[in-house]
């Protein structure tokens, strides 16, 4: 196979050949700015992944920077010291709205909802890390939001840029496995990374003075401040994560957000081990149901999480590394990973796969050119490849599977009703009351 690898310049030039199904057709209903202009952006949450979003803005204009934690975010401030510095979003948008185009939000998942709102709601841009949001109903708004606001759109999944994962898209796409039949994608977390399985830390601790906790719990229920949260392990606690599944599940969703239609499975099947009302479980199988739709046939999708891995013999003689992708097909299996880049199980090889079309652009710096895109997109261009139409769906998909595990039963999903069907108590788990003081 050729391999085609554009600049960064040409990358975000030639993105109209990702315009299609996968992609909505946003229009900013600002004023569009020429190519060369530059974006005032603001960065919410900058301390920890928020550093890396923002310091990928840098070709920017980058005007404000939002933590709540501001010696934390000391090594950001330093870098942009024009930048105005807040701690509350909120004051942010209230004092500086009109000097703002765009928006990146990098939060605990918890508190992605409420200032990417706000900002779509004042027809700001925004890039919101994954997973998109903290809770199902809460992906559908904010989808919704930004469809109305014509204001463009990325979820923080960069492998999904990478030009091996987009190869591996077309190549599925173009059908070169036959009926996609299943799909399995597996990670090592929590483990090490952070831990499930646990209780709500108990005892007072005092508070850093350098943290503002209440706007750390923002939307949480009213929680002592305690080490075990922050500045990372929040993840496995529900009032804040997504576990697992949302930590990775967008990004392990990669190959098949490009190749196919993840959206609106009928049914959720999870088996956690050693989750607790508080957090997460060690580990997990999730299997969720696709029905048939037009050109695409019925199709299952299984996640395992805590070591848990999918069968040898669908892959006999495989390595199953930290995290991977298997998808197969009536005619041959593709293992790969959330960059893409994988193998065959029929020994094919990609030089086979060279009349296959070119469907998405390339880029060799792909890391920065998912942001590229979505800048792109912010001056008028096409839609970048993981805007909220593409991303929310997904999310919701990704967040269903939270909600089977702390249901502790299949669930019947209707998609156009948002409600579990078998199961009303499964539904407290779709949507969040947020604390008094906090409102969308």
């Amino acid at each position: 196979m050729k391999k085609t690898v554009l600049s960064r310049r040409s990358f975000i030039t030639r993105s109209a050949l990702a315009t299609g199904a996968i992609a909505f057709p946003f229009v900013s209903v600002r004023n569009v700015l020429g190519a060369n202009e530059r974006l005032n952006i603001a960065g919410i949450g900058v301390g920890g992944k928020g550093s890396k979003d923002v310091s990928s803005c840098e070709s920017q204009n980058v005007v404000a920077l939002v933590d709540v934690d501001q010696v934390r975010a000391t090594d950001l401030f330093n870098k942009f010291p024009n930048a105005k510095r807040f701690k509350d979003y909120r004051v942010m948008f209230d004092e500086m709205s009109d000097k703002i185009d765009a928006v990146t939000v990098s939060t605990p998942d918890h508190m992605h909802f409420l200032p990417a709102m706000r900002a779509v709601r004042e027809k700001k841009h925004v890039y919101c890390q994954k997973p998109l949001t903290h809770t199902v109903w809460e992906a559908r708004e904010l989808a919704k939001a930004a469809r109305e606001s014509k204001v463009a759109t990325q979820m923080g999944n960069q492998g999904v840029s990478s030009p091996a994962l987009r190869r591996d898209a077309e190549i599925v796409k173009a059908g070169s496995l036959g009926t996609i039949k299943e799909m399995h994608c597996w990670t090592d977390r929590p483990g090490d990374w952070w831990k499930q399985g646990v209780q709500r830390p108990t005892g007072k601790i005092v508070v850093p003075d350098a943290l503002d906790w209440n706007l750390w719990l923002g939307v949480a229920p009213e929680r002592p401040y305690n080490p075990a949260y922050v500045p990372f392990a929040w993840r496995g606690y529900w009032d804040f994560g997504t576990g697992a599944i949302g930590d990775m599940g967008c990004h392990l969703l990669n190959l098949a957000t490009l190749a196919m239609d993840i959206r609106d499975p009928e049914k959720i099947v999870a088996n956690g081990v050693g989750q607790t009302s508080d957090s997460g479980p060690t580990s997990s199988h999730i299997v969720w149901d696709f029905p048939d739709r037009p050109g695409q046939p019925a199709f299952k999708f299984h996640w395992y999480d805590g070591g848990q891995l999918p069968p040898q013999d669908l892959y006999p003689n495989a390595e199953y590394k930290d995290n991977g992708i298997l998808m197969i097909g009536s005619d041959d299996t593709l293992l790969t990973n959330y960059n893409g880049g994988g193998r065959f199980k029929s020994g094919r090889r990609y030089e086979e796969f060279k009349d296959v079309p070119q469907l998405f652009p390339k880029c060799d710096e792909w890391d920065q050119c998912h942001y590229d895109e979505w800048f792109a997109a912010c001056k008028g261009g096409p839609a970048a490849l993981s805007n909220f139409n593409v991303s929310g769906p997904v999310t919701e998909v990704v967040l269903l599977g939270q909600v089977a595990l702390r249901a502790g039963t299949p669930i019947e999903w209707d998609a156009k009703k948002m409600e579990v069907t078998n199961n009303k108590d499964a539904n407290q788990f779709l949507k969040t009351k947020y604390r008094k003081g906090w409102k969308v």
